[in-house]
């Protein structure tokens, strides 16, 4: 059975949100102390210094949170899963540096801090975003916790989904898309790559032990459906939510001339979008059966649609 649970986990549905919040916190405590063991080397250097400005004090860790809900759904002890948060994480802060930089999205703040390339340059950030891919991918193939196996899935999942074909490939039509018109279909196909790989990915990953196929695509549609409706709520919170609150700067993409979800649709039918995404992933979560409890699927879910940053 996964460790660290409230002792009245298994409480019925209504007093699901009462356990998540102490829940979620917990696993941000958790992975906060394992990126910082995995982020410690002999010998220090700027690099590090800037890989662990970036990865470590903050962020809400959505991604592994999906990843230990999944482990609860599954009655999956947390040590079986550490490494793949810690992976994903990496993975996702490596982005953020080099999606900040003044060649991609030109953006100062971070976190509600300054990014990487302005708390230190922009060399140092690059080589820090480099470092934290590679160091992702170390953690995975030097696991204690994971049969060989299990790591060379994970390792090739990660990098699919974070490659050319899947994170890479969002910020590639992203980047493209500036100082242009697309349609909607081509805004979801941005965001599902984008967004929704990592997602996708963290719920492949948690899911891959011990499962059959149907049950894994039913976690990787709710994942990916989830990522979609996230990034809406992102872009609604762009143009509703001041910079201090959001914790970077607000109006960003306007200002980069790029689609969102609110200049295509309008901000009551990208709320509307964004609700019948999440019912999409909530079907997609309904659609298969597990063998432990998922109100911390169904309640992470819940709260990336209502969050305010």
């Amino acid at each position: 059975m996964a460790n660290d649970r409230p002792e009245s986990y298994t409480l019925d549905m209504t007093k699901k949100n009462t356990l998540f919040k102490p829940w979620l916190a917990n696993i941000q405590q958790r992975v906060e102390e394992k990126l910082d063991a995995h982020l410690h080397f002999e010998q220090p250097d700027l690099v590090i210094e800037a890989m662990r400005y970036s990865t470590l004090g903050g962020g809400k860790r959505l991604r592994s949170a999906l990843i230990y809900a999944i482990a609860e759904a599954f009655n999956k002890p947390y040590e079986s899963v550490d490494d793949f948060a810690c992976a994903i994480e990496m993975i996702h802060a490596y982005s953020l540096i080099h999606d900040d930089l003044p060649a991609m999205d030109d953006d100062d703040l971070r976190r509600g801090k300054p990014s990487c390339h302005k708390q230190f340059d922009e060399a140092t950030a690059i080589l820090a975003g480099d470092a934290l891919q590679t160091r992702a991918f170390e953690i995975l193939a030097e696991s204690k916790h994971l049969s060989a196996d299990v790591a060379l899935h994970a390792i090739k999942t990660l990098a699919h989904n974070a490659g050319a074909q899947g994170m890479i490939l969002g910020q590639s039509i992203d980047l493209q898309s500036e100082n242009k018109s697309i349609n909607i279909e081509e805004l979801t196909r941005l965001h599902t790559c984008k967004t929704g790989a990592l997602f996708g990915a963290s719920a492949n990953l948690a899911s891959y032990e011990g499962t059959l196929p149907p049950q894994r695509w039913g976690l990787m549609t709710f994942a990916l459906e989830l990522g979609l409706a996230f990034q809406i709520q992102d872009d609604i919170l762009d143009v509703t939510q001041d910079s201090e609150t959001l914790g970077k700067p607000q109006g960003s993409d306007a200002e980069a001339n790029k689609s969102t979800f609110v200049t295509l649709l309008g901000l009551k039918k990208a709320q509307q979008a964004q609700k019948e995404t999440y019912q999409k992933a909530m079907d997609a979560l309904d659609s298969f059966s597990a063998p432990g409890n998922t109100h911390y699927l169904k309640a992470l879910a819940e709260w990336l649609i209502q969050r305010t940053h």
